[in-house]
């Protein structure tokens, strides 16, 4: 198996809208959660959420002609992998048929779809737009970022719920290192920061019904009660480490394993003993080459509701053991940008390839009340030195969808 790295990041989140003003914001321990602007939310039992703030399409080469016939979860795909691109420098660099494109999305063009759907109903089928489709399909954001880029080799755009941009970076490390292309773009995006999501959500019992930003979203505290909206996109460039070398790239880190099961429990609730998602994590770590008593940082999925993060507890002490559980520096960035779905995955990868290369962990803010079921270094409140040798990005989906990636500096 051919050796893949990390060339280049993008991101487009609730705090900061390039890796840079990202990554300042989680070692400072900003809350990127506020009131809901995006619609009227005053009807609505959860009147919060994680949104993107201050974006502009047009910074990013998508001028009003072109945006809008974006929906925003395709804004924000293509903003991040411009950013993406241009830190890899990637373009020109592989052929365009050993270039891919494995970005998905959760959920999809929700956006377009109500858009569209109350376009129906107030003036008839006649006044749907022709752009419809091509607007709301999940897919559009790689086809998107393709034609930008000129890419013709594998596409995989995934589907699997909060899972997805990781399933994506997952299966595109796969296709590099089986010899099927020699750089990928991956990731996911989401924006679903609307009135029908926001209440199909709500109805389900998924979110946060607290009334302050700073105790809606709190992994792994006693406290917590659901998971918060986020929105936004994170994407990365996958190279085959010899030709990323020897074009001279920088190199974030190696992404070095991955694990994709499933429960095969329930439709919303992690499997109780945490042994799917602990599945995942082992066959990373497994697959890292990860020892005992290596340093080792995981970004937690970490969604503040109740079951699922007494489960991931129990699932990281199932896959690494008590000794090692207990001696990890967890935590969970959601505290921060909120859920961001199909965009999570994607923009925890970045983050914990950051916290490789900075020895700096990022915390879990609003940490205050321990939980006896959660009672593993959750990072409390402030960003800690802590230098260590593999991170891993774990992924929990609706469905019962696991995914986990491992990442080693170079070098290691």
């Amino acid at each position: 198996m051919r050796r893949v790295a990390i060339t280049g990041l993008g991101a487009i989140t609730p705090i900061g809208n390039s890796v840079q003003a990202f990554y300042q914001s989680l070692l400072a321990g900003a809350c990127g959660i506020g009131p809901i602007t995006h619609f009227d939310a005053s009807a609505f039992k959860a009147k919060l959420a994680a949104e993107v703030k201050d974006f502009d399409p047009d910074l990013f080469g998508m001028p009003p002609k072109r945006s809008r016939h974006l929906d925003l979860f395709a804004q924000y795909a293509l903003a991040a992998a411009k950013q993406a691109a241009e830190d890899s420098g990637i373009c020109g660099a592989v052929a365009p048929e050993r270039l891919g494109v494995y970005v998905g999305s959760g959920i999809g063009g929700m956006n377009t779809f109500l858009n569209q759907a109350n376009q129906l109903r107030d003036r008839g089928p006649e006044r749907v737009s022709p752009f419809f489709i091509t607007m709301l399909i999940g897919n559009i954001a790689a086809g998107q970022i393709a034609i930008e880029y000129g890419a013709l080799g594998p596409s995989l755009p995934t589907v699997t719920a909060c899972a997805t941009s990781a399933n994506a970076i997952g299966e595109a490390y796969r296709a590099i290192a089986h010899g099927y292309a020699d750089a990928i773009i991956a990731g996911g995006a989401e924006a679903t920061i609307e009135p029908l999501s926001v209440a199909g959500f709500i109805n389900c019992q998924a979110l946060s019904l607290a009334d302050d930003p700073l105790v809606a979203s709190i992994p792994f505290d006693r406290r917590r009660s659901g998971f918060v909206m986020g929105e936004g996109a994170g994407i990365l460039v996958l190279e085959e480490l010899e030709n990323a070398q020897k074009r001279g790239a920088r190199i974030y880190g190696e992404l070095c394993g991955y694990g994709n099961t499933l429960d095969g429990y329930h439709i919303t609730a992690p499997r109780p003993d945490g042994s799917g998602a602990a599945r995942a994590m082992a066959m990373a770590a497994e697959q890292a080459g990860l020892q005992g008593g290596e340093r080792l940082y995981i970004n937690a999925h970490g969604t503040s509701t109740p079951l699922n993060d007494a489960s991931e507890t129990l699932a990281i002490k199932l896959a690494l053991g008590e000794e090692q559980a207990r001696a990890v520096k967890i935590s969970s960035t959601k505290s921060m940008t909120g859920h961001m779905l199909g965009a999570a995955g994607a923009v925890e990868a970045i983050a914990s390839l950051l916290a490789l290369n900075s020895g700096i962990i990022p915390p879990t803010i609003g940490y205050h009340e321990p939980d006896p079921e959660c009672d593993l270094d959750y990072t409390a409140n402030a960003a800690v030195e802590f230098r260590p040798e593999i991170a891993l990005s774990t992924s929990l989906g609706f469905g019962g969808h696991n995914a986990c990636l491992a990442f080693r500096r170079i070098g290691d």
